[in-house]
């Protein structure tokens, strides 16, 4: 994953002292938000079953989706009770309300979907950009293996929702289209890097 950054083109990285002068001083709150980003990405892969039970494929991939990320989520829960906290309320995730604007509300059904897609990517894009620059900055074993290897896992995703939109796409160009929000992604994450959260 050394070249994250061609494989992801995501614009602007992370700046590694997130985790040093935020994240580590506050590794409760970090475990906190990434369980319930787990959980919203479950919920994420089920509204896509719902809005699309007829793409037999994308059901299929979307309920191992949602059997993983649940899976993440009890891992990451499991990793909280074992140092003696207790999961807090859900955090409202402002970098996923912001790129959410992005997706188009009108318009067909094939333009509503690629985009779904591509708003799914974009977050399994940068969260694995996160989980790389935590694995390889925290102060911490434990944290370091688990976030390399769920960056490996959020790769994966983000391969997958890609290969769905071209998939499904007719006449809709995904390139274009995932250029588009590279770009309003990039906008959107220069306000982010300050808080204890995966995409803070």
């Amino acid at each position: 994953m050394s070249n994250e950054k061609t494989i992801l083109k995501l614009k602007l990285p992370t700046d590694p002292q997130w985790v040093k002068n935020v994240v580590e001083s506050n590794i409760e709150e970090i475990l906190t938000d990434h369980a319930f980003c787990e959980q919203k990405a479950a919920s994420n892969a089920i509204t896509l079953i719902v809005q699309n039970p007829n793409l037999s494929d994308l059901v299929q991939e979307m309920a191992e989706l949602v059997r993983e990320e649940m899976d993440h989520f009890k891992r990451v829960h499991d990793i909280i009770l074992e140092r003696g906290y207790v999961l807090g309320r859900e955090r409202k995730d402002n970098y996923v309300n912001e790129l959410a604007k992005f997706v188009i509300k009108g318009g067909g059904r094939e333009a509503q979907l690629i985009d779904r897609l591509l708003f799914s990517a974009m977050i399994e894009a940068r969260s694995c950009e996160r989980f790389k620059v935590l694995s390889e900055n925290i102060n911490d074993p434990q944290l370091s293996d688990f976030y390399h290897e769920l960056m490996i896992s959020e790769a994966g995703h983000y391969a997958m929702f890609i290969k769905l939109a071209k998939k499904y796409a007719e006449t809709i160009d995904v390139d274009t289209r995932w250029e588009e929000l590279l770009n309003y992604e990039a906008q959107v994450i220069q306000n982010y890097g300050k808080s204890e959260t995966i995409h803070g």
